[in-house]
């Protein structure tokens, strides 16, 4: 589904990423990003996709540039990016 974004101007922060095999855990975590995402101040949507392959592409949207930083160091998702780095992630760029 297509973020329902405002008129701009906004921030879209994309992230790319090659998925290593077997879940592991990603699906619940991807879930509570979601969720915990859309908590946060500034949050406008975000929208996901993945190949068969396993690489994927999420492009978040928010009010300003700092609310998209506050996103990036709030601890929940620095946990779940640190699990990504470390088992869910075979490749990624930012």
């Amino acid at each position: 589904m297509l973020a329902a974004t405002p008129e701009p101007p906004y921030v879209a922060v994309i992230f790319t990423n090659q998925r290593t095999d077997g879940d592991k855990g990603y699906a619940t975590m991807a879930e509570e990003m979601v969720c915990l995402a859309a908590q946060q101040p500034g949050y406008l949507g975000m929208e996901s996709a993945r190949d068969a392959a396993g690489f994927g592409i999420t492009v978040s949207y928010w009010a300003t540039e700092e609310d998209a930083v506050a996103w990036r160091d709030v601890a929940d998702h620095r946990e779940a990016q640190r699990l990504g780095f470390s088992t869910w992630y075979a490749g990624l760029a930012t």
